[in-house]
C-alpha cells in the first residue's frame, strides 16, 4: 500500500478517535444527541420514513423511524398487550407508539451505549416504573437495570428474546434474536449497529478480527431470519456494494426495489439474512469473487480467518471513503 494511503488512513483514524472520544466520554456527546433530536423532530415530524408493522400469529413488530435515519422498534405480544422497546432513542416517538397500540412497556433492550440508540432510556424508564432496561454491563448503557451476557434470554409473555454478544462497534454491543418458534413465524434479528441492509457498522472498539467473529455469529442464523437494523442506510450501502461487486445481480435487483421505496420515503426493513448473504459484501468475505478483487494478495498469511479479516478491514476502509452518487 502506498505511503500516502497509509498517511491518509492514519489521519482518518485520528479524526475518528478524537470525535468518538468526545461523543462517548463527555457530555458533548449527549448535547450533540439532543441537538440531533430537536432537528429531526422539526424536519421529520412524522418520522424520516413510512414504515409498516409485521404481524405474526399474535406477535407484532413495529418499526419506529427516529432521528434522521435511526429505527427503534416495539415488539408486542398482542394477546397480553405487553411491549418491548429496542433502542428507543426518541422517547416521545416511542411513547406515542405505545399509546397508539394500547400496550404496556415492560422492557427496553439496548444494543449499545451510543446516544442515538440509548437516549430515551431515562425518560421511558421513569415514565414506566416497572420497565426493565437490558443491555451489556461492558457498554455503559444509561439507566441499565438488568445486565445481559451472551445467550441470556429475556421472556415477556410469548416473546423469547436471546441476547448475542457481537463486539466490534462497541465493546459490549449486543444483538437480540426473537425466537419465531413460540408464534410459528420467522425469527427476527434486531441488529443495532452490527449489521444493516447491505452494510455493517464501523469498528470503534475492536478490530477486524473482532467484527468478523461477530458477523459470523449472525451468519450462523437461518436464511429466513428477518433483519431489523438500527439505521436506514440501504440505498447508500447498496451503491457501495455495486462498486465492489458490479456484476452481482441480486444486489442490482435489491437496489431497484430500494430506490422505488425511497422515492416514496418508504422504509426498507426488514430484509432476510438469506438476502443479505447474496449481496452484503461484509457477509461475503468468504466469497472468491471478493477475495480476488480486494484480497490482501502476496502478503497474506494463508490463514483463512486472517485473510477474511484483512478483506473485511479493506472493505471498511473503502466504505468509509465511498460517496454514493
Amino acid at each position: 500500500m502506498p505511503s500516502s494511503v497509509h498517511h491518509t488512513k492514519r489521519q482518518m483514524m485520528s479524526i475518528y478517535c478524537y470525535w468518538y472520544s468526545l461523543y462517548t466520554r463527555t457530555w458533548l456527546g449527549y448535547l450533540f444527541y439532543r441537538q440531533q433530536l430537536r432537528r429531526a423532530r422539526n424536519r421529520y415530524p412524522k418520522g424520516h420514513s413510512k414504515t409498516q408493522p409485521r404481524l405474526f400469529n399474535g406477535v407484532k413488530v413495529l418499526p419506529i423511524p427516529v432521528l434522521s435515519d435511526n429505527y427503534s422498534y416495539l415488539i408486542i405480544d398482542t394477546q397480553a398487550q405487553l411491549a418491548v422497546a429496542v433502542d428507543p432513542s426518541d422517547p416521545r416517538a416511542v411513547q406515542a407508539s405505545i399509546e397508539k397500540e394500547g400496550v404496556t412497556l415492560v422492557a427496553i433492550l439496548c444494543t449499545h451505549k451510543h446516544w442515538d440508540h440509548s437516549g430515551g432510556n431515562r425518560d421511558l424508564s421513569r415514565r414506566h416504573r416497572d420497565c426493565r432496561v437490558y443491555g451489556s454491563p461492558q457498554d455503559g448503557i444509561p439507566y441499565l437495570t438488568h445486565p445481559l451476557c451472551h445467550q441470556d434470554v429475556v421472556s415477556v409473555g410469548r416473546l423469547q428474546i436471546r441476547a448475542l454478544a457481537t463486539p466490534g462497534h462497541t465493546q459490549g454491543h449486543l444483538v437480540y434474536l426473537l425466537d419465531g418458534e413460540p408464534y410459528k413465524g420467522p425469527s427476527c434479528l434486531f441488529s443495532g449497529d452490527l449489521l444493516f441492509l447491505s452494510g455493517c457498522g464501523r469498528t470503534f472498539e475492536g478490530n477486524a478480527e473482532t467484527m468478523l467473529s461477530s458477523l459470523d455469529t449472525v451468519l450462523g442464523l437461518g436464511d429466513d431470519t428477518l433483519l431489523w437494523p438500527g439505521h436506514e442506510y440501504a440505498e447508500e450501502n447498496l451503491g457501495f456494494a455495486g462498486v465492489v461487486e458490479p456484476e452481482n445481480l441480486a444486489r442490482e435487483r435489491k437496489m431497484q426495489w430500494v430506490q422505488r421505496q425511497r422515492m416514496e420515503r418508504k422504509g426498507t426493513c426488514p430484509s432476510t439474512l438469506g438476502e443479505e448473504r447474496s449481496y452484503n459484501p461484509f457477509l461475503r468475505t468468504h466469497c472468491l469473487e471478493l477475495q480476488e478483487a480486494l484480497g490482501p494478495g502476496p502478503g497474506s498469511t494463508g490463514d483463512d480467518d486472517c485473510s477474511r479479516a484483512q478483506l473485511l478491514e479493506e472493505l471498511r476502509r473503502l466504505k468509509d471513503m465511498h460517496k454514493s452518487k
